[in-house]
């Protein structure tokens, strides 16, 4: 199999592991909101194949599971705020993957949990959701704040994760772990 036809079926499968966790496993937490393990997945990917792949996981993985669960109700802006933490810790990841010092790749690493999700969820989700529902910017930030939580708790649990299963990643694809 060529690298490109690898390529994409690595992809393929960050896609479906990412909805079908995120399916099959609701961990609930608040009102209507539950852990999203499906962070998990998008995590290893930015942090095993890079930027792209991991965004991309976790971009069309919402999709994919917003079409399959309920329509489009909710995943314009949770797709456009995956896109923007994706982005950020696909970036982090690569900067601090070579690093020497444990306990600075991971202060750096959560903080990019953090910011990542603030961003993504706090302004990108709740900027979208407020353009969409003609709701007051400062309602859909409320609404979100839950979101936020959740998916900080996931993405810094996935942090180890990340680290560990990185190995095997080399193991199995080593041309396309960065």
């Amino acid at each position: 199999m060529n690298i490109s036809t690898r390529r994409i079926c690595v992809l393929a499968l960050g896609i479906a592991l990412f909805c079908a966790l995120s399916m099959c496993l609701q961990v609930p937490v608040f009102e209507n909101y539950y852990l999203c393990l499906g962070y998990i997945v998008m995590a290893v990917y930015c942090y095993s194949f890079g930027t792209l792949s991991g965004t991309a996981a976790g971009t069309l993985g919402v999709i994919l599971y917003c079409l399959l669960i309920n329509g489009l109700r909710g995943m314009p802006g949770w797709a456009l705020g995956n896109i923007v933490i994706g982005v950020i810790l696909g970036l982090t990841f690569r900067a601090t993957k070579s690093m020497k010092s444990l306990p600075v790749k991971t202060v750096l690493n959560a903080a990019a949990v953090i910011v990542s999700a603030a961003l993504g969820i706090l302004i990108v989700k709740s900027l979208t959701e407020s353009l969409l529902y003609a709701q007051p910017m400062a309602v859909r930030i409320g609404k979100n704040i839950y979101a936020f939580v959740a998916d900080v708790v996931m993405l810094l649990v996935s942090l180890p994760v990340c680290m560990s299963l990185d190995r095997t990643a080399k193991k199995l694809f080593p041309e396309l772990v960065k």
